[in-house]
């Protein structure tokens, strides 16, 4: 009798198991590709939502934190674009897209030596996006002039 019932305990739990994580799964690359969808047609703030569920189920996904710092760069909001943008940089200090727009983003602030940093870091670690390397030193020398 114990070993009916432990085995309907098991098939029981393991049926869970089967039906639970496949779900979470399915859920993490759900959110980011419908927040995506969402932020190519400007709706930034549902897009935002699902940004933030994706990170709930997979906090490391640093595109995620990138799509989240472009939202916040379109809603003019520094702090949280910069807050997510390190974060990128903390999970993959070789994106270059977070690297520029955090470099960007130094110029406006006008930390300047930080931006500086950033455009060495930049060089080293381009490959889609080295033609901006010119246009990021413009920028910071012409904002060191003003």
């Amino acid at each position: 009798m114990k070993k009916i019932i432990n085995y309907k305990k098991f098939s029981i739990l393991f049926i869970l198991i089967l039906t639970i994580i496949p779900t979470n799964l399915l859920a993490e690359v759900n959110f980011f590709n419908e927040g995506k969808k969402l932020f190519d047609n400007k709706n930034f703030k549902k897009s935002k939502f699902k940004f933030e569920q994706d990170i709930v189920f997979n906090p490391k996904n640093e595109n995620s934190y990138l799509y989240l710092a472009k939202i916040y760069l379109e809603e003019d909001n520094d702090d949280l674009q910069e807050i997510n943008l390190n974060t990128v940089v903390l999970l993959n200090p070789k994106n270059e897209e977070a690297i520029y727009l955090l470099t960007l983003l130094n110029i406006k602030k006008s930390n300047f030596s930080k931006a500086e940093d950033l455009i060495i870091n930049f060089a080293d670690v381009c490959k889609k996006l080295c033609k901006s390397k010119k246009n990021l030193k413009e920028k910071l020398k012409n904002s060191l002039n003003k």
